[in-house]
């Protein structure tokens, strides 16, 4: 190879790299799309988890929504209050009071408590096992087969005794195992408090049909209705009108869950250090009494 092969080849590489960079620098500056700083700064500001508990796709989009769209700056429930308030000073607005959104599974039937119910060989998931009848004979419980749990990031779900528990301790509220679970037993509920009161049943059958399939389903009595103001049982169903969901009804509500026969109003949540050392050195039952001391206000909101 000769030295003038050499000098054309490097001539030909200096001159195809500088006609490259002259169209990369001319196309930078023709395509470039301004971009709000703000929507940086909220990035920076989210946590990055990317799961979708605002409602947006990822932190980049939810960010964009705030910035661009007025989205409400505590939609993220992994951030938290900390979050709300860094976005807040962000976009130069008041961060609203908002509660922390958490999971609540209306199912309190263990294995034992489900009757009806023929062995199942196909694929072990929450998702094919609902097509197929006679997995058990209630059709709206909780399956067991921990959908919810694989689709947690969070190790916040676990099932226990065929029943999908929520450790509250870990969990963010991110909302992934109430959008994966097919019969939708799991909901999303704002706590005003630590714990809340909630109805461990989603069956809408009558009382004579529950009994029938569950040992402990909701039996439509009305008992919690004629006690509590709290109460309204619709479709053989009690639901819990969590607009009246204050210091002094919750009274009314707990005689109300003393009443039920099915103890299917329970308490769920993280307990109060009081109620730790209260309960330190006893041996504690399923349905765990309040201490009266949760805080409430007049927020406009339903679970």
């Amino acid at each position: 190879m000769s030295w003038v092969i050499i000098g054309l080849a490097a001539t030909t590489m200096l001159a195809m790299a500088l006609v490259l960079s002259f169209v990369l620098g001319w196309a930078n500056r023709a395509f470039h799309v301004e971009v709000d700083p703000r929507v940086d700064a909220s990035i920076d500001v989210l946590p990055g988890a990317n799961c979708g508990g605002c409602g947006y796709v990822g932190c980049g989009e939810y960010a964009e929504a705030i910035v661009l769209d007025d989205a409400p700056v505590n939609l993220c429930t992994v951030g938290g209050k900390s979050c709300t308030e860094a976005l807040a000073a962000v976009m130069g607005v008041e961060a609203a009071v908002s509660y922390p959104w958490r999971p609540v599974v209306h199912c309190g039937a263990r294995t034992g408590d489900r009757l009806g119910r023929s062995p199942y060989i196909g694929e072990q998931r929450c998702g094919p096992a609902n097509l197929v009848t006679d997995v058990q004979g209630c059709t709206y419980g909780c399956l067991g087969f921990g959908d919810c749990t694989r689709a947690c990031d969070f190790d916040a779900i676990h099932i226990d005794d065929g029943l999908a528990r929520v450790d509250y301790s870990t969990c963010v509220g991110c909302g992934a195992c109430a959008k994966v679970c097919p019969r939708n037993i799991i909901t999303m509920a704002p706590f005003k408090s630590d714990r809340m009161l909630v109805v461990q049943c989603s069956n809408h059958d009558a009382g004579k049909d529950v009994k029938a399939v569950c040992k402990v389903g909701c039996m439509g009595c009305r008992a919690c209705e004629r006690t509590s103001g709290m109460f309204t049982v619709q479709n053989n169903l009690s639901t819990i009108d969590y607009d009246s969901y204050t210091h002094e009804n919750l009274e009314s509500g707990l005689l109300a869950a003393k009443k039920c026969p099915r103890n299917r109003l329970v308490f769920v949540g993280i307990p109060s250090e009081k109620d730790i050392l209260v309960a330190a050195k006893e041996e504690l039952p399923d349905l765990i009494k309040p201490d009266f001391k949760t805080t409430v206000d007049d927020t406009e909101w339903r679970g």
